[in-house]
């Protein structure tokens, strides 16, 4: 396996392992069809293997504190992206690419990184165990059908809503919890490098 810079040629490739990499968690309907471009200057690697993405990481990194992060007291990082294809899942390739990442970053001094992930138990122990510790949560919210009424009201009366994703910051989640079938706690973690 080689960890290097992510290249143009690399997309499709690095969308494959992404989608793959997310089938079984809970953004398996967050799919890209076209690779992220940022606004701020970035870090992307990707672990490849006979050809192929089977790994990858998309850090944008701040040159002005709180541009990017919202939970980084200084100059941070923010892992928009990390995925490992599921048949490489387990063996280290995750950690790697984070250990380069890391190490790109506090050449640049940036001693922060943060990330957001769901409710995975898998995935949040892997952030912990990787120094990482839970700094806030929200919650995301996906609503349709019957969900909708009497929450979600277009002006138009020939629009009619049939499924909306939304973001809960409200004291009330137990409430939220019980009203929607679909909700998920978006946990926020820093790590200081």
């Amino acid at each position: 396996m080689e960890i290097r810079e992510y290249q143009p040629e690399d997309e499709e490739s690095w969308l494959r392992c992404r989608v793959l990499a997310f089938l079984h968690t809970a953004y398996y309907d967050d799919v890209y069809q076209q690779k992220e471009v940022y606004a701020h200057p970035s870090i992307e690697l990707v672990a490849i293997e006979k050809g192929q993405v089977i790994g990858l990481i998309d850090v944008e990194y701040e040159t002005e504190k709180h541009t990017v992060c919202a939970a980084c007291s200084a100059l941070g990082a923010m892992i928009w992206h990390l995925a490992v294809h599921p048949d490489f899942q387990r063996s280290g390739i995750g950690t790697a690419l984070l250990i380069a990442t890391e190490k790109k970053l506090k050449s640049l001094n940036i001693f922060q990184l943060e990330a957001y992930t769901r409710d995975d138990a898998w995935v949040n122990l892997w952030y912990q165990k990787n120094g990482f510790h839970q700094v806030s949560h929200y919650l995301h919210i996906f609503m349709e059908g019957n969900e909708l009424n009497g929450t979600i009201h277009a002006t138009d009366p020939h629009l009619k809503p049939k499924f909306c994703f939304a973001q809960y910051t409200g004291a009330d989640e137990t409430l939220i919890k019980k009203r929607f079938s679909r909700v998920h706690e978006c946990r926020c973690y820093r790590k200081n490098l």
